[in-house]
């Protein structure tokens, strides 16, 4: 099933993959074979860290490249409107009159610390579809939320 991301998000996946793929994978496979060189394997803590290192890499490499493969790249610069849609940011207040901006993105580009949420996530459920003066509820661990739309953007 695709999984919707941003132009920018999907650069990072791309670039994060080819720098593991062109830069580190080979970087510390010549880091093993050196360590190798110097004898007994089973002690040399040097290759042992390098091998696990490589598996590492090609764990994380196998995963992106899965990601990649599922990836529907959307742009939010087409869309505009008081109607939120994947790349919205979405102005908000609760009931105790608190104002907080959220943008919905994709799943590979939540970062909460900004206020990036996901499309699959309650508060990105809640509010996909939904229209500026709307008031939207949503369940989250801490209990029932509910907030009001006050203004919609989308990345010019």
């Amino acid at each position: 099933m695709p999984s919707t991301i941003t132009p920018a998000g999907h650069r990072k996946i791309v670039d994060e993959y080819d720098w593991l793929i062109l830069r580190e994978r080979p970087h510390i496979t010549a880091e093993v074979g050196r360590a190798a060189a110097h004898g007994d394997r089973s002690e040399n803590s040097e290759y042992i860290y390098g091998k696990q290192r490589l598996r590492e890499i090609d764990r994380r490499l196998r995963f992106l490249k899965g990601r990649i493969e599922v990836l529907q790249v959307v742009d939010p610069r087409d869309f505009s409107g008081e109607r939120v849609f994947f790349g919205a940011s979405v102005e908000v207040e609760d009931p105790d009159g608190n104002a907080q901006t959220w943008t919905i993105r994709g799943e590979d580009e939540v970062d909460l610390d900004n206020r990036v949420v996901s499309y699959a996530s309650p508060i990105g459920k809640a509010l996909i579809g939904r229209s500026v003066g709307d008031d939207v509820s949503f369940q989250t661990p801490g209990g029932k939320r509910e907030l009001t739309i006050l203004a919609v953007s989308f990345p010019r």
